[in-house]
């Protein structure tokens, strides 16, 4: 039985993996969010929703919530070091270990901009407006 459940988790992780970054999922929940934040919102429905949910509270054990996420809040900058370039590795967030891997993406900086605006201000987060010279300044470090 053991490894009927590490063989079902081995081929979740593939999927979900394979389905993050290029999912074209959706949804049609309407969310009251402010229009600047649209082309983050779509952005994020196309390329992330399958991780880190519609809710934003991720996959329990396997991907991480961004609502509330004390990791993803705690630094700007490697916010947007690792959505540009990926992570992969233990990370803690909200006290609980994930080790999960995230493939890097391809976004122009104003792309970069529109999608952390959304998650950084969505499911309750409260951050500052990001802009191009922050993120143009954070991928140079």
């Amino acid at each position: 039985m053991k490894k009927l459940n590490k063989k079902l988790l081995y081929f979740f992780l593939l999927i979900a993996l394979f389905s993050c970054g290029g999912s074209e999922a959706g949804n049609d929940e309407g969310d009251e969010i402010a229009e600047v934040y649209t082309e983050g919102k779509k952005m994020y429905e196309t390329r992330w929703i399958v991780c880190h949910q519609t809710d934003g509270k991720g996959l329990p054990a396997v991907y991480p919530p961004l609502a509330g996420s004390d990791y993803m809040l705690a630094d700007r900058s490697r916010s947007i070091q690792q959505v540009m370039n990926g992570l992969q590795g233990e990370i803690k967030v909200n006290g609980t270990t994930y080790n999960s891997i995230m493939p890097p993406q391809e976004l122009t900086e104003e792309q970069m901009v529109n999608v952390l605006n959304y998650v950084y201000n969505s499911w309750g987060n409260k951050g500052e407006e990001f802009t191009v010279e922050e993120v143009r300044t954070a991928l140079e470090e």
